[in-house]
């Protein structure tokens, strides 16, 4: 008899977790793996395409190339080609005849422009970092470690009871006070059961999250307007003329009126316009999926839990409305899962308590490890 007694002692002692031995604080992860993504594309793409065009630019020299009269000196042909892409007008004639000009001077600035489009990117990112994510990280602190806590206390419910039973001269009359105990909700933790309720009914972490997807959404469908604009009017424009009869050089007879100029540098910007313009809508679809993860509720990580001894969020039908600061906590304690030890001991038993022909002995993870401990043998049948 000492040797089973010795080893359910050893058994019971092995099922605590270990006290965590560093900080939780730094390991948390404060953004889903789908949010890291869509800051690592959207802010790192348009800066990994600027520095490869301003790259080419200082690489190459001129970004544009005219086509001088043949009876002009070296230097006059560089005073063209600074001075027309300085200018960066084209001069033409309309239907009709008349004179039209168009300036193309958004091809000069459209590497600084994407630099903008990274620093809005990152604007959803700053939001949540500053808004939310101190109090999400408060949360996680508190909620992980009750957790484990409560999953540890079960444990030592069950020490505690062996103990008991084995001091009991009656054993039925200890079960009886057990079932009584179970019946009257002496072994719920109520701090962590109403601390999740409290969540449930606020809405800040929520309306931040959904806030940042949607300024996201709206940045990428400006950006991807912005670029078909360009696209429409000047980015099939390669050739342009351009005129330098201006300032001293208007009254110069030598000097024709239009000069035929190329922009060097045009097939590069339509492939970074193309490049940022595709990957950005593909990212839509990624931004709406994020948002709508709000509106259904991650069911998995409680329903495992209610294995904890009257912890019956689901059970009671508190769940209502998912949209709320409890479902997102959910979602970022399924990203912070290796955190949380106890989850791994508990849907482990969940998965035995499936495979177990007799289901209703176990109840909690207080019953499976009664069982466990060999306390079967007088239980009463539930």
């Amino acid at each position: 008899m000492s040797l089973s007694h010795t080893a359910a002692e050893y058994m019971l002692s092995d099922a605590l977790l270990p006290d965590p031995g560093g900080s939780r604080a730094k390991g948390l992860r404060l953004e889903l793996p789908s949010d890291r993504l869509l800051k690592f594309v959207t802010v790192g793409l348009p800066l990994f395409l600027v520095s490869l065009a301003f790259a080419r630019e200082f690489s190459a020299g001129s970004q544009i190339s005219c086509f001088s009269p043949t009876n002009f000196t070296g230097k006059q042909s560089a005073y063209v080609d600074t001075a027309c892409w300085d200018s960066l007008v084209h001069h033409g004639f309309d239907a009709e005849g008349h004179a039209v000009t168009k300036s193309l001077w958004v091809l000069k600035v459209f590497p600084y422009s994407l630099l903008v489009v990274a620093v809005l990117m990152y604007m959803p990112y700053l939001l949540w970092r500053y808004a939310a994510a101190p109090a999400l990280h408060s949360d996680l602190l508190f909620i992980i470690d009750e957790l484990d806590k409560s999953y540890n206390r079960s444990v030592r419910l069950v020490q505690h009871m062996r103990k008991v039973q084995q001091a009991s001269a009656e054993p039925e009359r200890f079960w009886e006070e057990y079932e009584r105990a179970r019946r009257e909700r002496y072994f719920e933790f109520p701090l962590l059961e109403r601390y999740l309720t409290c969540k449930q009914h606020a809405h800040s972490l929520a309306f931040i999250y959904i806030l940042r997807n949607l300024l996201l959404l709206l940045f990428l469908a400006a950006t991807c307007l912005y670029l078909v604009f360009l696209h429409l009017d000047i980015f099939f424009q390669d050739e342009f003329s351009c005129s330098i009869k201006t300032g001293l050089l208007q009254a110069e007879p030598h000097i024709p009126p239009l000069i035929p100029c190329k922009l060097v540098f045009f097939s590069v910007f339509q492939l970074i316009s193309l490049s940022v313009g595709s990957v950005y809508v593909l990212l839509v679809p990624i931004v709406i999926y994020n948002a709508l993860q709000l509106c259904q509720w991650d069911k998995g990580l409680l329903s495992v839990y209610e294995m904890l001894p009257a912890f019956d969020l689901l059970s009671r039908k508190m769940l209502t409305c998912p949209v709320n600061d409890l479902n997102v906590i959910l979602l970022f304690l399924r990203a912070n899962i290796s955190e949380l030890t106890s989850f791994g001991r508990l849907n482990a038993v969940s998965a035995l308590r499936e495979a177990t022909a007799n289901k209703q002995d176990i109840d909690t993870v207080v019953d499976f490890m009664t069982l466990l401990a060999g306390l079967e043998t007088t239980k009463p049948k539930h």
